[in-house]
């Protein structure tokens, strides 16, 4: 048996370890901010999946990955995320910049890894967490869809019975009112669930024609889910009911309804998939007839 002498045994120098150790790291600590500033659970969910996926990317070609960083880019890198942790100390809300956060880090650790020259290996990883973690409320101010949210909730109240009146954005019926602000028109969900379908098309590949399909139905099902809910939201003002309102406009019961989302939405795609394996079965049979 071959004693090697303290000499010889070599520090751990491996760079995709140290780089790994202080993502995941940082992802607690972005967690760990979200969840003092009770943030908004699906959101961080989405993010998480989001980063997920990243992971799975970079996993996936971290053979061919080149780490040649320079000084600039490292001091870079390493200034990004410093500046994120100091912000993240001072942060009462969640606002663009928390939002954001996991883009600003992996930008950094990017710039660490592999330098500015380097950067165009992860475009693709980076665009994915951009798009993950967009400021919702800047989508929601710039795409507003309260009026057809409002027309819908109107629409399904009426067909069923219930007596309601539409002005604008405001539901009406005879014992109280509600208005659709863009905050409740659904494009958060709308948001949440495209990502999810962004996700999808990248981590089960399938044809064109489904690429397009997926995103629709996905912006579908928030639409006419939130809807609903903003019906059953007017429906508890004109009962009287406060209490059972913020359950499902603020609390637990939004949260409900999200998640009711997300299970219509994955079995959409677990049809899909499972569409594609029987095609795929089925090509595998008739090679050998061809």
């Amino acid at each position: 048996m071959k004693i090697n002498s303290l000499a010889e045994i070599k520090p751990l120098e491996n760079t995709q370890f140290w780089l790994l150790a202080i993502a995941g790291s940082l992802t607690a600590v972005y967690v760990s901010l979200y969840m003092r500033l009770d943030g908004n659970l699906s959101q961080v969910t989405i993010s998480l999946l989001g980063l997920g996926a990243v992971f799975s990317l970079l996993a996936e070609k971290r053979q061919t990955l080149k780490f040649e960083s320079d000084i600039f880019s490292s001091l870079l890198g390493i200034l990004l995320i410093a500046f994120t942790l100091m912000r993240s100390n001072y942060v009462v809300a969640v606002d663009s910049f928390v939002e954001l956060t996991p883009f600003i880090v992996f930008l950094g650790l990017a710039l660490l890894a592999s330098g500015i020259k380097g950067l165009r290996q992860y475009w693709l990883e980076l665009l994915i967490i951009f798009a993950f973690n967009l400021p919702v409320g800047y989508l929601s101010q710039r795409l507003d869809i309260s009026i057809f949210t409002a027309k819908f909730s109107f629409a399904f109240l009426s067909y069923l019975g219930l007596p309601v009146v539409r002005q604008g954005v405001n539901i009406i019926m005879p014992t109280g009112a509600v208005e659709v602000y863009p905050g409740c028109s659904g494009m958060e969900t709308i948001s949440q669930l495209v990502k999810l379908a962004i996700l999808f098309i990248i981590m089960f590949p399938t044809s064109n024609a489904k690429r397009i399909i997926v995103p629709i139905v996905a912006i579908a099902i928030a639409f006419f889910v939130n809807a609903i809910r903003v019906a059953l939201m007017a429906y508890l003002v004109a009962k009287s009911s406060p209490e059972a309102f913020d359950y499902w406009h603020t609390g637990t019961g939004s949260e409900i309804f999200f998640l009711g989302c997300t299970i219509l939405f994955g079995s959409f795609c677990y049809l899909i998939t499972k569409q594609d394996d029987d095609s795929d079965h089925q090509d595998r049979l008739e090679l050998p007839n061809s």
